[in-house]
This record gives structure tokens, C-alpha cells and sequence, in this order.
């Protein structure tokens, strides 16, 4: 990508940071984590597919033959795959562990029915956001269904690119990416005879292309009417951008009410990102001038996939051994994230940026910076 949307990637370790909150409650008994807000928290997750089809149109909407295709998604298994699976391979130890530390330590589900040979296969091959017979719920690392989800979306988003072109339909694609984000819907209304998306290890990869073309919409809008929006005057912008986000928590506060209408969640994503985008108004410019959240956008993937792992740990140190009641965690997640964020911050390093894909041009420059 030529341009990074900074803002845009501030609000994905935002989000990511939320969820993780979301997942914590669960071990927690403090009004900090335990309220409205924070238990609906998990509907960000569509931010994330909507964000992430839109800088995929971005970057990957010329992609015009098969051959092309491939290398699009050889790029896309190498940003996403090797964390997902270092993440995998860790659970596996963590089962292992607790069965061998049981005796000593006390462990709540000693046998999680969901952490399987089976499902291990699943979320191994990524398909663990799809309808497998046998499978009933979450497994192994929870959040990883969504990087299933996204993978789906990739194919789906890569194939009709190259379809487009093949046919010369260009003039026709929004057409066409809005009739796939409609057969999504359709196929998550067949499921549940409502708008509601919030599925994760059967249907998320509905919901997954569901956002993702909503995201791809998103950028075409902003690609084509940019140059005339942008002269807006910057008080127009604030308005908006406060509007949008004060919809966007009024939603998930009363997400008990709004999950049957789900869908509504794609449509306060696109216009949030769309207003983000042009990074013109008040809370855009707040945003950027703090140092922190911009490591926090750029660790967001590694926040969102290590989190639940260092939860399981962490509760397992403070609340087991250490037999720290559960209303700690008012205080104790702050602790626990900072954890989080270090951890993130080296497996960005180590893991994310050193397995992506590499042109070779890009290999025997590096190979002679170390030299």
C-alpha cells in the first residue's frame, strides 16, 4: 500500500483492545468489565472485516488473471497464517500443560469437549468459521474463527475480481460486490429468519464476506467521490465523525436489542470508515497525535490473536495460584493487557514481519543489508 490510513488502523488496535475486554469479562465480577458495552463488544469484530475489505480494494482490485490470484492470496497466507498458526501450536501446549499440572494446580474444564483432534484440523486448515458436521462451538484459540472468515472472503473477493476482468465488467463491479455482500446476507437470513450476523464457527464466513464487501463498497465510494468530499470544511468532518461514533456505542450498548438486526453494524462500520478515511476532523486529528495508539494499530493483529491465550494464563496465575478474587480484574486488566501489548509487540516483530511474503527483489536486498 501507498498510503496508510493511520486513523483507520488506530481504531483496529482500539477495537481489538475492546474485544479483548469482551472475552475477559467472563473471569471477571467488576462493573469496569462486566456492563452493557464491554459484553456487546464483540460485534467490532465486523469492524475489522469491513476495514479489512477496504484496503484490500485498495490494494488488489486489478488482479486479472488466475495466475495473479494465486499470488494474492500466497501474499495473504503469509500476513495471516504463520501467527494463526504459532498461536494453534501454543493452545495445544497449554492442553497438554494443564492436564500434566492438574494435580497441582486447580484447573476449571480440565477436558474442554471443543478442544479436539477434530477441530484442531479445522481451525489448522482454517475452516473452523464454516458448517462442519460435528463441530458446536468455539475451539482451540477462540478469536481465530474470524481469520477463517477473512480467508474465505479473500477467495471469494480474489475469484470475482478475476472474473470481472476476464468478462470486462468492470464499469459493473460495485454491481456485482453489492449482489455477493446480498447473497451473505441472504444466506445468514436463511439461518436465523433475521438481520443478525453475530455467528462465529458455523455461518462466520457469511458474515465475514458480508462485511468484507461492505468494506470493498466503501472504498469505491471514498476512491470515487474523495477529491470533491475532501473540500469539506473541517467542522463538517468533527460533526460527522462524532455522529457516527456516538451511533457506533449507542449500537453496541444496546446490543442486546441491536444483534437481531445486525446488518444495521455493517452500515455504521462503512460510514464510520468512510468519514475516518479522509482523517479531516477533530477526533481524526486527536487520534493521530498520540504515539501509543499507533503502536497499538500496528500490534492490533497481534493483540487480537495472542489475547485469549494470555487471558487463560493470566487468570490461571492471579486467580488460581495467587487467589486474587474476581473483582481484581477492575484493576488487574490493566495489567494483563500490558502483558498483552509487550507479547504483541514481539510477536509483530518476530513472527508477522518476518514470515510475510517477500518479492525476491525484496529477499536479496535484505540478504545484502546483512551481509
Amino acid at each position: 500500500m501507498k498510503h496508510r490510513f493511520e486513523v483507520l488502523d488506530i481504531f483496529r488496535g482500539l477495537f481489538a483492545s475492546l474485544v479483548f475486554l469482551f472475552h475477559l469479562g467472563p473471569f471477571a465480577n467488576t462493573l469496569v468489565l462486566n456492563n452493557r458495552f464491554v459484553e456487546n463488544s464483540d460485534m467490532f469484530v465486523d469492524f475489522f472485516f469491513v476495514l479489512s475489505g477496504f484496503v484490500i480494494a485498495y490494494s488488489y482490485q486489478s488482479i486479472g488473471d488466475w495466475g495473479q490470484f494465486r499470488l494474492f492470496l500466497k501474499k495473504r497466507i503469509y500476513r495471516i497464517y504463520p501467527l494463526h498458526f504459532v498461536m494453534l501450536i501454543a493452545f495445544l501446549g497449554m492442553e497438554i500443560a494443564k492436564n500434566m499440572l492438574n494435580p497441582y494446580v486447580k484447573v476449571n474444564n480440565l477436558v474442554n469437549p471443543a478442544n479436539n483432534v477434530y477441530t484442531f484440523f479445522t481451525s489448522l486448515l482454517l475452516i473452523n468459521s464454516t458448517p462442519v458436521p460435528g463441530v458446536h462451538d468455539v475451539s482451540w484459540n477462540i478469536p481465530s474463527w474470524s481469520i477463517s472468515a477473512e480467508m474465505m472472503a479473500y477467495l471469494v473477493f480474489g475469484s470475482v475480481v478475476v472474473l470481472i476482468h476476464l468478462s470486462n465488467q468492470v464499469s459493473r463491479r460495485n454491481a456485482l460486490y453489492a449482489l455477493v455482500a446480498v447473497i451473505s446476507l441472504t444466506g445468514l437470513w436463511a439461518v436465523s429468519n433475521s438481520f443478525q450476523i453475530n455467528y462465529s464457527f458455523d455461518y462466520g464466513f457469511l458474515r465475514g464476506i458480508l462485511g468484507f464487501f461492505a468494506g470493498v463498497l466503501c472504498f469505491n465510494l471514498f476512491n470515487n467521490t474523495h477529491h470533491a468530499v475532501r473540500t469539506w470544511p473541517e467542522w463538517a468532518f468533527s460533526v460527522v465523525e462524532i455522529v457516527s461514533l456516538g451511533l457506533i456505542v449507542l449500537c453496541i450498548y444496546n446490543g442486546e436489542v441491536m444483534k437481531p438486526w445486525g446488518a444495521v453494524f455493517e452500515i455504521l462500520f462503512f460510514v464510520c470508515i468512510y468519514t475516518f478515511s479522509f482523517e479531516k476532523g477533530i477526533i481524526s486529528k486527536g487520534l493521530k497525535s498520540v504515539g501509543l495508539l499507533h503502536k497499538l494499530g500496528q500490534y492490533s493483529y497481534s493483540i487480537y490473536m495472542t489475547h485469549a491465550l494470555l487471558i487463560s494464563l493470566f487468570n490461571v496465575l492471579f486467580i488460581r495460584i495467587l487467589k486474587f478474587p474476581p473483582e481484581a480484574y477492575s484493576y488487574l486488566f490493566v495489567v494483563n493487557f500490558i502483558l498483552i501489548y509487550l507479547v504483541s509487540s514481539w510477536t509483530y516483530r518476530h513472527i508477522e514481519m518476518r514470515f510475510q511474503y517477500k518479492t525476491p527483489k525484496k529477499q536479496v536486498r535484505e540478504a545484502e543489508i546483512r551481509k
